[in-house]
């Protein structure tokens, strides 16, 4: 049986190229992931750094790991994905060689171990290749995430031979279990349906496809009810990345079915021509073809375009929250002193603070302000407490640190300044979307201790806000922006920090994307030889048949964006509905541009290949195709 499946694999190593790939991408990426994850795990921190700093470096030691665990996360899921459709793919082009072995006396059960040694293999070979992609990245990882400013300029990933087998043994696993729904299909076929090649051989649909595609249809839809019921923002992005993975997966399951349905759309422009016609005929009724084009599309568009409208609503929630908490009209770089105009003023200092607590020590920042100030210029208020009594040795615990236990009247050990005390614990402020404000004292705990200081200025009814701000220039204040300009430059800092993260899955995903689909193509490129011959046998010239392939690849390209555009909506809904429910508006970021380049890489890599692949098929006379067939 293993001598079988090693020829299977010689004679049609076309059609698992892109799952040895596939493979050898998520090894190499595990293995460098993990590598990285072990490094980070215990940091070497060199001497002379300061406890924020020790601090600082640990929490984007802590970020990069969370980081590597989702690549490694999305490279399982993707491989497995890109194997299971090679493998049904191919088990459809390979009836007629399992027919005969049924009829030669193969049971189902020596079908399946062949497909599954098959699948071992082809995972040893991907294993093999990906061991020195391992390596390689490693290094690209380690400087990615540096150049990112996760990880400092001197951190190093020591090589750890059990990365290496656990990465082995990942691949050899993701390999059978991808090839092993469709080793089942094939045990299931009757000698006759395989060799009669009837039209309703080897259905598309079959009924697990069935179970997962209308179980997680059902799945993901209750989840987008669920979350507009919850209206609640933080629910709304918890569900968004359930529904991302479920709606995904519903939809390429289900895509012999919504991939023709859904192409009715597009296929209305093509008409007019012999060429469109034909390529609208392929769309509509090949859908076998269809669906294993577009389902790695909708995976790839919805995840990424649900991830990005994730981080993009969560860095504008930001923006919105701030603005809305925020009473004052402009802010300053610097001090600003009262004037004419000018209601109120809260002059904001952050400097180094250490919080030593009964459990642990915390390095942090701690910003100084003056309580009527604060309170005249803000709406947030302490959900215990009151910061009437900021004054002196006492302590006030900000959004950021809402969640970590402190409790009212708590007595703390602060250093600020060099200068050691005893504070006491006065207001516990309510939890926020923005963690950037931990510890609030008082602000003479902060004068003459350097800092940055930023100053919120609330200006008198009726007067000029151009006016007021121009007077403050002038004065000596630093830059002066509106609260909505300073709102939505925080969100833009906060987006920019989120780009990074996106940056690396989106690579990650991209990469995947393109080997399934190429892979798809080819593999049904393959398959045509005959229907194409036929086309140039009935007067189709070849560049033609070149054009129909061409022109049907790009409509299920249109129809997989659209697809998953409609699963990274879904995502978007409980958003939507949290924001409205939080800031009495919806706050959602659209990625109209992303959806924009994957759609034109999408276009371009895949009509490319259908382009090419056409072409070097029909590179032989059409008699020669149809007499070699018969």
């Amino acid at each position: 049986m293993l001598r079988m499946s090693l020829g299977a694999l010689r004679d049609r190593w076309h059609l698992f190229a892109g799952a040895v790939v596939a493979v050898a991408f998520g090894v190499g990426l595990i293995q460098s992931a993990l590598q990285v994850m072990a490094a980070t795990d215990a940091p070497s921190l060199p001497p002379g750094l300061t406890g924020l700093e020790r601090s600082k470096i640990r929490d984007g030691y802590a970020g990069a790991a969370t980081l590597l665990g989702m690549s490694v996360m999305l490279a399982v899921f993707l491989t497995v994905f890109v194997v299971s459709t090679t493998f049904g793919f191919a088990v459809v082009q390979r009836r007629r060689e399992l027919g005969l072995l049924r009829l030669v006396g193969a049971q189902r059960g020596s079908l399946r171990l062949m497909l599954l040694l098959e699948a071992t293999v082809l995972g040893l070979a991907g294993t093999v290749l990906g061991v020195p992609l391992g390596l390689l990245g490693t290094w690209a990882q380690s400087a990615l995430l540096i150049e990112l400013s996760m990880l400092p300029s001197w951190f190093d990933a020591p090589w750890i031979w059990g990365t290496l087998w656990v990465a082995a043994f990942v691949g050899v696993g993701t390999a059978v279990v991808g090839a092993f729904a469709a080793a089942w299909r094939a045990s299931r076929v009757s000698a006759l349906e395989a060799i009669g090649d009837l039209p309703r051989t080897m259905p598309v649909m079959t009924g697990w496809r069935w179970f997962w595609g209308v179980s997680s249809a059902g799945f993901t839809v209750l989840m987008v009810i669920a979350a507009q019921a919850a209206g609640d923002f933080v629910a709304g992005l918890l569900i968004a990345l359930v529904v991302m993975i479920s709606g995904s997966v519903a939809l390429s399951q289900l895509s012999p079915i919504v991939v023709p349905i859904a192409g009715r759309l597009p296929a209305v422009v093509l008409r007019g021509s012999v060429v469109t016609d034909l390529a609208k005929a392929g769309v509509l009724h090949a859908v076998r073809r269809s669906a294993a084009t577009a389902a790695p599309l909708i995976v790839l568009v919805g995840l990424l375009a649900g991830l990005w409208g994730v981080f993009g609503s969560l860095a504008k929630a930001v923006g919105e929250e701030q603005r809305q908490l925020i009473s004052a009209d402009l802010v300053v770089e610097g001090s600003v002193k009262p004037g004419e105009g000018i209601a109120a003023v809260s002059e904001q200092t952050t400097v180094p603070v250490t919080i030593v607590g009964k459990k642990q020590t915390r390095y942090s920042e701690a910003v100084g302000i003056d309580p009527a100030g604060y309170q005249r210029t803000h709406e947030l208020r302490p959900r215990r407490g009151s910061l009437d009594k900021l004054s002196g040795a006492t302590i006030a615990i900000g959004p950021g640190m809402a969640a970590e236990g402190y409790k009212l009247g708590q007595v703390l050990t602060a250093t600020i300044g060099g200068k050691r005390l005893q504070v006491k614990v006065v207001a516990l402020m309510p939890e926020t979307l923005d963690v950037t404000e931990n510890f609030f004292v008082p602000k003479e705990l902060t004068e003459g201790l350097g800092g940055s200081t930023e100053t919120l200025v609330k200006v008198d009814p009726g007067a000029d806000l151009k006016t007021v701000g121009r007077a403050v220039s002038a004065a000596g204040g630093g830059a002066v922006r509106t609260v909505e300009e300073w709102a939505e430059d925080k969100a833009a800092v906060e987006q920019r920090d989120d780009t990074g993260i996106f940056v690396v899955l989106m690579g990650l995903a991209g990469v995947y994307a393109a080997v399934a689909v190429v892979n798809a193509v080819v593999m049904a490129a393959a398959e045509r030889r005959r229907e194409f011959a036929l086309a140039r046998m009935a007067g189709l010239t070849r560049r033609q048949v070149v054009g129909i392939a061409t022109v049907e690849s790009l409509t299920v390209v249109v129809v997989g964006v659209l697809l998953g555009a409609v699963v990274a909506g879904a995502a978007m809904a409980g958003i939507a509905a949290g924001t409205a429910q939080m800031f009495g508006v919806v706050v959602v970021a659209v990625p109209w541009r992303l959806l924009g380049l994957l759609l034109a890489g999408s276009l371009a890599v895949v009509g490319g290949t259908a382009a090419i692949t056409a072409w070097t098929t029909t590179r032989f006379s059409p008699v020669v195709v149809l007499g070699g067939r018969e």
